[in-house]
């Protein structure tokens, strides 16, 4: 019970300080803790009329940023002119699908140069310091937030051969070849817009290199099962509704396909 007043004055500070309103996860995640109170009331005896059950939040889709090929081209142009760690490691993340953490937490130990293959057991992330040492914030390498995230990710050919110019001794974080160094994830998401921005194409955020990646996986065919533990995903409805959105080239091939049924029925007039 104590922990539950915890998070509710947790989630109360959280509302009273966003002037714009709440996020529909920030709702939802409210609406949860609601719930675990009043089922915890009901367990001890007390009446309650509303369980909140039955209340369901409306969430929208928000429309994820995926580079054209056209715009991935560009980006790669760059990327390749000046082929340092952080522009090696956007070329990763393009082309395996790795999150901004996994990326900054990979070691060189998890890169398997026989099996050409990556291993993904571990994320990076800055979270609120609540040790009371005066820090408001800490990085901590945990492993990935659920067991379908720690993977292996298959390195295709071009890039394995990328990756191999920059290995040292084979220890260390693969960003800064450093056991002590550590390059956290705004650093990687600020180098990427600066990036983008030397490339010359529109806006977009470190995330949508997932989502490129995965559209640019279902544009050349991919099984989806396959792309969906590539990914880390717990089902293939994730992938299909989060990660896969198919361009409108893609579109128009699929479209020529009824093209065979109306040759047909001409044939038969």
């Amino acid at each position: 019970m104590i922990l539950l007043k915890i998070n509710a004055i947790f989630f109360l500070q959280k509302a009273d300080v966003k002037k714009n309103g709440l996020s529909p996860k920030t709702v939802a995640d409210i609406l949860s803790l609601v719930r675990n109170i009043l089922q915890f009331a009901e367990r001890k005896g007390k009446s309650i009329s509303c369980n909140g059950q039955m209340i369901q939040i409306k969430r929208q889709n928000k429309k994820m940023r995926v580079l054209s090929r056209s715009e991935q081209e560009k980006l790669c142009e760059y990327l390749y002119s000046d082929l340092n760690a952080c522009n090696l490691g956007i070329l990763v993340c393009l082309f395996t699908g790795l999150r901004v953490g996994e990326v900054c937490a990979l070691r060189w130990e998890d890169i398997s140069f026989s099996e050409k293959a990556i291993h993904v057991h571990h994320t990076l992330q800055r979270i609120q310091n609540r040790n009371g040492d005066g820090k408001k914030t800490k990085v901590i390498i945990t492993t990935p937030k659920s067991a379908c995230s720690i993977r292996t990710i298959p390195i295709p050919d071009e890039l394995l051969e990328l990756i191999a110019l920059y290995r040292t001794d084979g220890k260390g974080y693969f960003l800064t070849n450093s056991e002590q160094k550590i390059l956290e994830p705004r650093t990687m998401q600020n180098h990427f817009k600066r990036a983008i921005e030397k490339s010359s194409i529109a806006p977009a955020n470190f995330h949508s290199l997932r989502h490129t990646f995965a559209t640019r996986c279902v544009e050349l065919g991919f099984d989806v099962k396959s792309l969906s533990e590539i990914l880390g995903h717990a089902s293939v409805n994730i992938t299909m509704n989060r990660y896969v959105h198919p361009s409108m080239e893609l579109k128009k091939k699929n479209m020529q396909l009824l093209s065979s049924l109306l040759t047909v029925k001409k044939d038969i007039h």
